[in-house]
């Protein structure tokens, strides 16, 4: 089942809901910059599909991503990212227990909810699925890790491209995703991908709009939320990386563990950046562990844990 949802200041969401609404537990999935929903698709199927309680499953578009609405480059931040995620949960999972699982800008996102909805965090979400994301450490992203003059002359040209018309008027980056495939394969994918990981990865940003592209650059280059982790401590916690992840490198997983020493880490070897496509059964069987985890966990907290 599809719905819109409309945030407080009026930006429509794509939501996508699956499994029994009598579900114990809802997993909630955020996906990664420019991508879109239907990258959690294969793992959602997973999670639906097994046996006993089941999950409920909701998945949605970021703003300015897929099937939601465009917004002003000033609401391009993690910030905003987080009130929308909030907004979600408050429509399409009201109530009971929650595992949140974001992927890259996703995950980063759930930090960001964590550090301005605690309140959210302590009383609802039993469990959390950190996929090839990043607390921090991502400054070098903007100029894609250049230095010194290559990376002064990079910005240069990307602040012309960025400014003309052809990229600040267009919908989609382009409409031919085969062409893309060389490319993704290179920054995104490891080694052998699937046709399944291949197509879903190229589609989904072949069909982002440019200006998602620039305007998210600035709150990701400065993302720092260590501190936001320790909000989730004292609950399952699965992270997860691929070796030959290129964006969110395994270093950066190491740094989510060291302030969570108790969580569990996985790294895929020969996966890239795109876990959810690439490692289905692997991602799904951490996610639906968490599940399983938070319906035997009592329902409410003791409130010296709040």
């Amino acid at each position: 089942m599809t719905r819109r949802i409309v945030t407080r200041d009026g930006t429509g969401l794509h939501v996508r809901e699956s499994g029994p609404v009598s579900a114990p537990v809802t997993v909630v999935l955020a996906h990664g910059w420019t991508l879109d929903e239907r990258c959690w698709a294969p793992v959602s199927d997973r999670l639906v599909s097994g046996h006993g309680n089941l999950p409920r499953v909701v998945r949605y578009d970021h703003r300015a991503h897929g099937r939601s609405d465009d917004t002003p480059s000033s609401s391009m931040t993690l910030e905003q990212l987080a009130d929308d995620l909030a907004e979600v949960i408050a429509q399409a999972a009201p109530s009971g227990p929650l595992v949140l699982a974001g992927h890259s800008m996703g995950g980063m996102t759930v930090m960001t909810l964590a550090q301005r909805h605690p309140e959210l965090i302590a009383e609802r979400v039993r469990g959390v699925a950190l996929v090839a994301t990043a607390s921090g450490g991502l400054g070098g992203a903007a100029t894609l890790g250049l230095h010194g003059r290559p990376a002064q002359a990079f910005l240069a040209g990307k602040q012309r491209v960025e400014s003309s018309p052809r990229w600040t008027e267009r919908r989609e980056l382009t409409s031919h995703p085969l062409l893309m495939r060389p490319g993704m394969r290179a920054m995104l994918l490891g080694r052998r991908p699937g046709p399944q990981a291949l197509r879903l990865t190229c589609e989904s940003i072949a069909g982002c709009r440019p200006t998602t592209v620039s305007g998210f650059t600035p709150t990701l280059t400065t993302h720092e939320r260590d501190a936001a982790l320790a909000a989730f401590a004292d609950m399952p916690v699965e992270v997860m990386v691929g070796s030959r992840d290129r964006l969110t490198p395994p270093r950066l997983t190491h740094r989510i563990r060291q302030h969570l020493p108790r969580s569990s880490m996985t790294i895929f070897p020969d996966a890239g950046h795109m876990l959810p496509v690439e490692r289905v059964g692997g991602v799904a069987t951490r996610i639906a562990a968490l599940a399983r985890q938070a319906a035997a966990a009592p329902s409410e907290r003791p409130a010296d844990a709040l």
